[in-house]
């Protein structure tokens, strides 16, 4: 918006399952600049919803599940018919997305569900951390997933890659976030990598992430 002065923005937010938008924020929105992080409102002849695990709507700033429902949701997946049943359920498309929607209706999303860590009986949302440790002036790019840990259950682990001739240690990374969110929300540990997997359209694969983990440590106990 600063390099545009005279443009008039409109955000988005859907899937390819919603062909492909449930959510705008309008260019009047822009100008709120508390509604920033926002992902915008239902989109015409859309409806949108945060419910639990159970499927129930749950209060106005709550985090829940994101779902949709609308004529612009799938039929289904061609010839995956499990798939299809646990992602449209009574018409409504659960997008997997973890999000909370505050008394206006703009919905704000806040990570991946699959994503989400719980660590000593707390939920920790793994882009949260991640911007904050984006943050440090050595970073270029980073990826926090949960790891298994006996007694937390999960622990919080950043997977970082630090910019060309940049230096940083795994403690200064663990204080900068402290810094920036909660003391059980930072990195419990640090790993520095030279790039992170990634697919066609640029997302970071956590899959992977883990499954490199999972082989490093199958490896130490042989």
């Amino acid at each position: 918006m600063k390099a545009f002065p005279n443009a008039r923005f409109t955000q988005g937010y859907g899937m390819t399952e919603l062909s492909p938008v449930a959510t705008l924020l309008s260019p009047a929105d822009h100008e709120r600049p508390h509604l920033l992080r926002a992902a915008g409102r239902a989109a015409p002849c859309v409806e949108v919803r945060v419910v639990d695990r159970a499927g129930t709507e749950v209060p106005r700033g709550t985090v829940g599940e994101l779902v949709v429902r609308g004529g612009n949701v799938m039929l289904g997946y061609w010839n995956r018919p499990e798939e299809t049943g646990a992602a449209v359920r009574g018409g409504w498309m659960h997008t997997g997305d973890g999000a909370y929607m505050d008394d206006e209706g703009y919905v704000y999303i806040v990570d991946r569900l699959k994503d989400m860590i719980v660590t000593g009986g707390e939920n920790v949302y793994s882009a949260e951390v991640e911007n904050a440790v984006a943050q440090h002036p050595a970073v270029a790019a980073c990826a926090v997933i949960g790891l298994p840990d006996p007694a937390w259950g999960e622990r919080v682990h950043a997977v970082v890659v630090l910019k060309p001739g940049a230096e940083a240690t795994s403690e200064e990374i663990r204080e900068h976030a402290k810094a920036r969110i909660a003391g059980y929300k930072c990195p419990r540990s640090v790993e520095f990598a030279q790039t992170l997997p990634l697919s066609g359209a640029g997302k970071v694969l956590k899959r992977e992430l883990r499954e490199n983990y999972r082989r490093q440590v199958a490896e130490q106990t042989r």
